[in-house]
């Protein structure tokens, strides 16, 4: 055992003079693992939520999404270009464009999205999603049929069966001049992405129907594709860029959603900074502790340097010193953390309500990642904190700490 921690250990068990350094002691630990414990318990839960967030945006939306088609043949030459790509697992063309819904006296905004369900399908996860109705039918027949988001057909007061007018913002020529284009659809069913922003503004038909509708000359406006590894998303993107050259725009689910996930990191940021500065309050209270012990410890430091120790193995004495009581927080800190993971995934002890969040508990996701981050930022608050108090023991003169210790 080296020497220095040898000293070190003796110099944690040994008694104290009085009750304060013990006291301090405990509360630099306690501090610490506090500090880690709620920066690793928050990291996880708003992992948690980010993951959720994300799960339920892939399920309503490709991986990848390709669009700026100009003609039917462009459009088979680019779904070719697709296919031939490595991590391409299924691809559908959909048409995209923005309508009036309007029923009895109600209009809102909304995304109409046509697709062909087969193929659409194999991109996403509508095909569970579905909340009532069916998927059959959609797009066909005199009156067309049309899915919406619940949350969407509530607001609208509609259910299956109900017929709805889409008023497209672009204007049609007819003998009385320009008018506004306007269809009607009948409401196939309603469907639950669990993702609001989807739920409360996306409608679905039928490709050719919102092709028509939509005066989509090349037949759809774009092609959703699924890849084998969502991991790898940015570089088959990157790789599709350049075989479907600049007149095409591909983009990911995390790049169609930047704002969301900017938002979701920039948070994550702020939370990790502003729980550190509990850890850094407690990495005080470790300096504290050290500055204490070199006072208490003045005779034995120069008895130490009177022996032939150099300043360098009594700043190492007080750094593993500090480094001892840092780790078993972070240690403590991470186990306790690790309970209050586990707690909060398995029992219900904060209810969300049901109806705003789509989930009725907290959701938790513990990553290697922050569980390093964490552990690291504990120990090196920890090292930070040990640098005066051992340069100090460091400089004490073996005469005076001997003669006045």
């Amino acid at each position: 055992m080296p020497l220095e921690l040898f000293i070190a250990l003796r110099y944690l068990k040994a008694e104290r003079k009085g009750l304060f350094a013990v006291v301090t002691t405990l509360i630099g630990v306690a501090g610490v693992t506090v500090g880690v414990a709620a920066l690793l318990t928050t990291l996880s839960v708003m992992n948690g939520f980010q993951t959720d967030i994300q799960r339920k945006i892939v399920g309503a939306q490709a991986h990848v999404t390709v669009l700026g088609l100009r003609s039917a043949a462009d459009l088979a030459e680019t779904e070719a270009k697709i296919k031939a790509d490595p991590d391409t697992a299924a691809l559908a063309p959909f048409a995209l464009g923005q309508a009036i819904l309007t029923v009895r006296d109600r209009s809102i905004g909304v995304v109409l999205k046509g697709v062909e369900p087969a193929r659409e399908f194999a991109v996403n996860d509508l095909a569970a999603k579905l909340v009532s109705g069916s998927w059959d039918g959609i797009g066909e027949g005199k009156t067309p049929g049309i899915v919406l988001g619940v949350e969407l057909a509530d607001h609208l007061g509609v259910e299956k069966g109900d017929e709805v007018v889409l008023v497209s913002p672009k204007s049609v020529a007819t003998p009385l001049g320009l008018l506004p284009k306007m269809q009607r659809f009948r409401v196939a069913g309603t469907l639950k992405t669990g993702y609001y922003e989807y739920d409360s503004a996306t409608a679905w038909t039928g490709l050719p129907a919102a092709a028509k509708f939509l005066g989509v000359d090349a037949g759809a406006s774009g092609v959703g594709v699924r890849l084998k590894d969502l991991g790898r998303a940015d570089a088959a993107a990157q790789r599709l860029r350049v075989s479907l050259g600049l007149t095409k725009l591909v983009r990911t689910y995390a790049q169609m959603n930047t704002t969301l996930f900017a938002a979701l990191k920039l948070e994550k940021t702020v939370m990790f900074i502003i729980l550190t500065l509990i850890t850094l309050v407690a990495s005080l209270g470790i300096a504290s502790t050290l500055i204490l012990r070199s006072v208490e410890k003045t005779r034995d430091i120069g008895l130490l340097k009177a022996m032939g120790a150099g300043p360098a193995m009594i700043r190492r004495i007080f750094l593993v010193e500090g480094f001892l009581i840092g780790s078993s927080g972070v240690l403590m800190g991470l186990g306790l953390g690790f309970i209050l993971c586990w707690a909060i995934a398995s029992f219900q002890i904060v209810e969300l309500p049901a109806d705003i969040y789509y989930l009725s508990r907290v959701p938790v996701d513990v990553r290697p990642s922050d569980v390093a981050a964490v552990a690291g930022m504990g120990l090196l608050l920890s090292l930070l904190a040990t640098l005066y108090p051992s340069s100090r023991a460091a400089k004490a003169d073996p005469v005076e700490a001997i003669h006045y210790g």
